[in-house]
């Protein structure tokens, strides 16, 4: 889609220091951060949301990204939280898939990032 900003972030049309990258996705800090580590896993391929036919080899590339970052970020071991909105009534934004990874602190029930 030539109008959606993860797109180009996937992409490389618009500049992201990418903490982790492969063939099919690419995982980079989010710039509303919601917790002390908010990491953004985005497919590079468009698909709307988590439903939109996602090929299993992307969703695979998704799962590796959150263990990487985890991983990096130091709370794999601490814990983190993984959210993918569906929709504009979940309170997706970008209309572009993508995965929260989110950890570092003990996250409340009310943390619901967009």
């Amino acid at each position: 889609m030539s109008d959606c900003i993860f797109c180009k972030i996937a992409n490389g049309e618009i500049p992201s220091e990418f903490l982790y990258e492969d063939e099919r996705v690419v995982a980079f800090r989010d710039l509303n951060p919601q917790a002390p580590v908010h990491v953004l896993v985005v497919p590079k391929d468009h698909h709307e949301n988590f439903v939109d036919d996602v090929p299993a080899e992307t969703l695979a590339s998704m799962e590796r990204a959150v263990a990487a970052v985890t991983r990096e970020t130091g709370i794999a071991e601490t814990g983190f939280r993984c959210i993918m909105n569906t929709g504009a009534a979940a309170g997706q934004t970008v209309m572009h898939l993508h995965m929260h990874v989110l950890g570092g602190a003990p996250l409340g029930e009310g943390l619901i990032p967009s």
